[in-house]
């Protein structure tokens, strides 16, 4: 216990320092989250604005080439329903050059392809010579450009999949129809363009049908049903997804599993409308790249005050060493210093069951002289008994003879309870308890105290219930509780003329038995129950008899106390746990 002091000094000592050390770690690490939070609010703002206007920016452009592009291909017709060769090969019938003618035309204007169609629907002349002989007869741009007096865009879904986008015009000759000219547009180019960019664009006619799109399923579906077609993501996925877009503002929508921006924008030309959908990824990569530099440098600054902390954290750490070297050596000596009191301990449980054993044996000694008194006059009338029997059995008097029998038989059985309980007494206590009748217990220690209380001839007065008084305990060792009180009142009775010892019974709360003498009381109350302290004269007694008395009424859960009678005397009170039904039960 002397060795602690210097632990709490150091420890007092260290506390300080782990104290401020813990909030200034908080504080930098407060302070990294809100400059982290703030740098990812403002950059992620700014840098989605950016990102919308660029996205803005691109839509515009797309829409003003789309339209660029059908507004040149519109006047195309227009003008080859004026061609002179033209006419004159659907009059004539004579279409060797008209293909060449066509092929001429489509490089200058950039078309996808030209078309010459008779009066009925057959493809005469094509600057793709695989429709050659084709019949268009039933088709919208063939139809509707007989009936009408303009040129006339058409949208035709293709088998392979797509749409494609013509202009059609009828050509007269003498205010009669003779054929048609078709002119294709090229809008597929737009697709193809916007398919090396990151953005995914649709453009939706009137009806709200998507007609050209990056994304080659969306064609012919509406943009709410192309965007619920998405394939289905696991729940993982969509983990995954939510922690990468952080730093994005709510998407506007999902595609392939990324969260995307989107703008609609209208083409001036018959309701088509546009929408393009922008990746948040750019946004992601600067604010990331920002925020990293950030984290990186409230990294550098925790690394620096470690390093700090460190170089006082070596110094420390070797004046700890040899300190718990010490405390290594302080704790070895108090190990052994600690079973050596555990192997006291244990020694001196094993005397004190020995002196108890002893100071019975003791008890018995004392009492074996007076038993031995009692057992000469049984001895001495069985002699005398055994001499008329003789004399009777001579007398040829059998029956006088078998009643002396009886009695030296009476004789016999006084003396063996006699040993018995001299025999039982001298046993040790039980391992385990059992229930004791009290008045039992008293009425053997009292027998075994017999021939000492004639010889004194001591008068005994006891007061029983008229129940029986029981408790849980060892008979054995509280028999040698009551001898040991009876052996302590009839040595305070000595020196008085007339003895007496009054034994009291009675059961409460708790079972109590009270011996009292009519001696000349006890001078010291305090040091009675010391072991060693007696009265008596040398080699009169050992002063361990009360004391292990005591011993053995804790043990079984009670109290043994002595006093002072107001009339004179000494009590001795001895209160144990009385076994009631409701106790005995749960035994």
């Amino acid at each position: 216990m002397s060795h602690s002091s210097p632990d709490r000094t150091d420890q007092h000592r260290s506390n300080p320092l782990s104290w401020r050390v813990r909030v200034a770690l908080l504080v930098l690490l407060v302070l990294a989250v809100i400059t982290v939070w703030t740098t990812n609010v403002l950059l992620t703002d700014r840098s989605t604005t950016a990102t919308r206007n660029r996205a803005e920016l691109r839509l515009a452009l797309y829409s003003g080439n789309i339209l660029s592009e059908l507004r040149r291909n519109a006047i195309v017709p227009q003008l080859l329903s004026r061609d002179p060769a033209l006419i004159g090969a659907l009059n004539s019938g004579d279409f060797s050059q008209s293909t060449q003618r066509l092929i001429g035309y489509v490089d200058e204007i950039g078309a996808a392809s030209l078309m010459l169609l008779d009066k009925d629907g057959r493809t005469v002349a094509a600057t793709d010579r695989n429709r050659l002989g084709q019949n268009h007869r039933n088709e919208p741009s063939y139809v509707d450009a007989l009936r009408s007096n303009t040129t006339v865009f058409t949208i035709k879904a293709r088998e392979a999949g797509g749409y494609a986008f013509s202009y059609s015009r009828r050509l007269e000759s003498q205010n009669d129809v003779i054929g048609v000219i078709v002119v294709e547009v090229d809008l597929a180019k737009f697709e193809r363009a916007w398919a090396g960019i990151t953005d995914a664009v649709a453009v939706m006619n009137s009806e709200g049908t998507i007609i050209l799109a990056t994304e080659p399923r969306w064609r012919g579906l509406t943009m709410t049903e192309a965007l619920s077609r998405q394939p289905p993501e696991s729940a993982i996925e969509r983990a995954i997804k939510a922690t990468a877009d952080w730093t994005a503002l709510p998407a506007d929508a999902y595609l392939k599993g990324e969260a995307v921006m989107r703008i609609d924008g209208r083409i001036p030309f018959r309701g088509w409308t546009m929408a393009t959908f922008t990746t948040y990824a750019s946004v992601r990569e600067r604010v990331n790249a920002v925020l990293a530099l950030e984290i990186m440098g409230f990294a550098l600054l925790a690394a620096l005050a470690f390093y700090a902390l460190s170089r006082k954290t070596a110094l420390r750490m070797a004046l700890f060493q040899r300190e718990s070297a010490e405390l290594r050596r302080l704790n070895a000596r108090l190990q052994r210093e600690i079973a050596e009191r555990e192997k006291v301990q244990k020694d001196l449980s094993a005397a004190e069951q020995t002196l108890e054993q002893s100071s019975k044996l003791a008890a018995l000694g004392e009492m074996s002289a007076a038993v031995s008194h009692e057992l000469n006059q049984p001895l001495a009338a069985m002699k005398t008994y055994l001499a008329g029997a003789r004399l009777l059995l001579r007398r040829n008097r059998p029956e006088e003879a078998m009643t002396a029998f009886a009695r030296i038989d009476d004789l016999i059985d006084r003396m063996g309870a006699i040993t018995r309980q001299l025999k039982s007494y001298a046993r040790k206590g039980q391992a385990q308890f059992s229930p004791v009748d009290m008045g039992e217990a008293l009425a053997s220690s009292l027998s075994m105290m017999e021939p000492q209380l004639k010889a004194r001839r001591v008068r005994i007065s006891k007061i029983l219930p008229d129940r029986p008084v029981r408790v849980m305990g060892d008979r054995m060792r509280i028999e040698q509780v009551l001898v040991n009180l009876l052996r302590n009142a009839i040595d305070a009775t000595k020196s008085v003329a007339q003895p007496e010892i009054e034994i009291l019974l009675a059961s409460g709360e708790t079972a109590t038995l009270s011996v009292r003498d009519n001696g000349h009381g006890i001078e010291d109350l305090e040091s009675l129950f010391e072991p060693f302290y007696t009265t008596k004269q040398p080699g009169e007694g050992t002063g361990l008899g009360l004391a292990i008395s005591s011993g053995i009424v804790t043990e079984l859960g009670g109290r043994l106390t002595a006093r002072n009678g107001s009339d004179g005397g000494a009590v001795f009170e001895m209160q144990l746990p009385i076994l009631n039904e409701t106790s005995e039960a749960a035994e």
